[in-house]
């Protein structure tokens, strides 16, 4: 009988999840067509803990109106299965959401939510596959806006990043995870002190299990002693001749090993906030090379991270613009802009003399290390702006069914892309 050749079958598209924290509802759509291939109902995600990739192409979330972890599974449905793989209760208002690089052993901070101050200084520990299924166990700690991350190996570690003062904490997972019930408290295995009160910002580099925390002196690295840290020198934001300012997010570039911020200076005065200025900051994380490069004024935060290129959102009055980055790639290799791309004005958009975050529409950003496409919210108007980054060109806009006030969230996965070698929610 002749052979008869069978194609294999396409690949499936990369996914977008859209989060509308506000109305409550969780879109996931196939890009760039925007197809919905499911969607969920009365879930309120936690905008600042974020989506966190697991290994197997699992997303992990948390619902701050249910106190859920939510374990999502972005390629489910392509068989009938659900988008909700598993729901496991944590302690909520969430601040931060980590994971072991295995994906196993995560934590779950709190932080202020929508009161005035922090009330809750609950930890949520969670073993994904303990032997009669996921448990969780919550103990009590300091109350604040602490930062987490989770140390792997044999005895896996949480690390909290506390302010006033600044310290951090390692907790063993397993003692954690042995607590009594009532929320018992919960003594560290070992504690470092930080100089500074005002961290904000972590990351963790698997590879070499150290923990990073961006502060005002600089970012602050550890390193894993038993089941202690302890302290290397910190990484200054000056950098290429540029000083001042300070960055207040970290993220982790798996593709390159780069650690990535955006460092902000200019006026203290919030209702200044258009003549706030933005450098891309990134150190590489083997070389040691640190360096910075300018993006230009007003309101950019957080970034994404591409297969080729990084990516920025900037606010500002004069017009919005998505900024992409290339990424260096070699030794000797330093970023620069390749693309200035306008974003479409917010009609609630944050004006001169008010501040850039109380009560006015924002933007989020969302990439896959492992493809070219980007996406960007468009606040208040239920839009989401889908770029490519090696053509440097807008591909598509996709509409949602809700305003996606405060500027929703988003996460972008593509099959395979790596993402959780960055083990912090985002």
């Amino acid at each position: 009988m002749p052979h008869v050749h069978h194609p294999s079958p396409a690949p499936p598209p990369p996914r977008l999840l859209v989060s509308d924290h506000v109305a409550g509802r969780v879109s996931l759509l196939d890009l760039p067509d925007g197809t919905e291939r499911a969607a969920l109902e009365h879930r309120h995600l936690s905008e600042h803990a974020g989506f966190l990739a697991l290994p197997g192409g699992l997303v992990a979330c948390v619902d701050d109106r249910a106190g859920e972890l939510l374990v999502l599974d972005p390629y489910g449905p392509d068989t009938a299965g659900p988008l909700v793989r598993r729901r496991i209760p944590v302690a909520i208002p969430a601040e931060h959401l980590a994971a072991a690089p295995d994906g196993r052993r995560l934590a779950v901070t709190t932080g202020l939510g929508r009161n005035e101050e922090a009330w809750t200084g609950l930890l949520t520990a969670v073993d994904l596959d303990a032997p009669d299924g996921a448990v969780a166990v919550r103990v009590r700690g300091r109350s604040g806006e602490p930062g987490v991350t989770v140390l792997g190996g044999p005895s896996p570690l949480v690390v909290l990043r506390h302010r006033e003062p600044g310290e951090l904490l390692a907790h063993r997972h397993r003692d954690l995870m042995a607590a009594a019930p009532a929320c018992p408290p919960a003594e560290p295995a070992g504690r470092i002190a930080l100089p500074d009160d005002d961290g904000h910002g972590d990351a963790h580099d698997p590879v070499t299990g150290r923990v990073f925390a961006a502060a005002g002196s600089g970012v602050h690295r550890t390193r894993r002693t038993g089941d202690g840290l302890t302290a290397e020198p910190p990484l200054p934001w000056p950098a290429d001749g540029r000083s001042g300012g300070r960055g207040y997010y970290l993220r982790l570039d798996p593709v390159r090993r780069l650690l990535w911020s955006c460092v902000r200076g200019g006026p203290g005065d919030p209702g200044q906030w258009p003549d706030w200025t933005n450098d891309a900051w990134w150190h590489h994380l083997d070389s040691g090379v640190t360096g910075r490069l300018e993006l230009g004024p007003g309101l950019v935060f957080r970034l994404a991270v591409t297969a080729r290129h990084i990516a920025y959102s900037r606010v500002h009055p004069d017009g919005d613009e998505l900024i992409v980055l290339t990424a260096p790639t070699g030794a000797g290799a330093r970023p620069r802009v390749a693309a200035r791309l306008p974003l479409p004005a917010m009609s609630g958009a944050p004006r001169r003399g008010g501040t850039p975050w109380d009560g006015v529409q924002r933007r989020a950003v969302a990439a896959s290390p492992g493809g070219g496409l980007i996406a960007v919210s468009r606040g208040g108007h239920g839009e989401v702006h889908v770029f490519d980054a090696d053509r440097a060109a807008q591909v598509a806009t996709l509409t949602v069914p809700t305003p996606l006030d405060d500027g929703g969230h988003l996460a972008l996965v593509t099959p395979g892309d790596g993402a959780h070698a960055d083990p912090v929610g985002r």
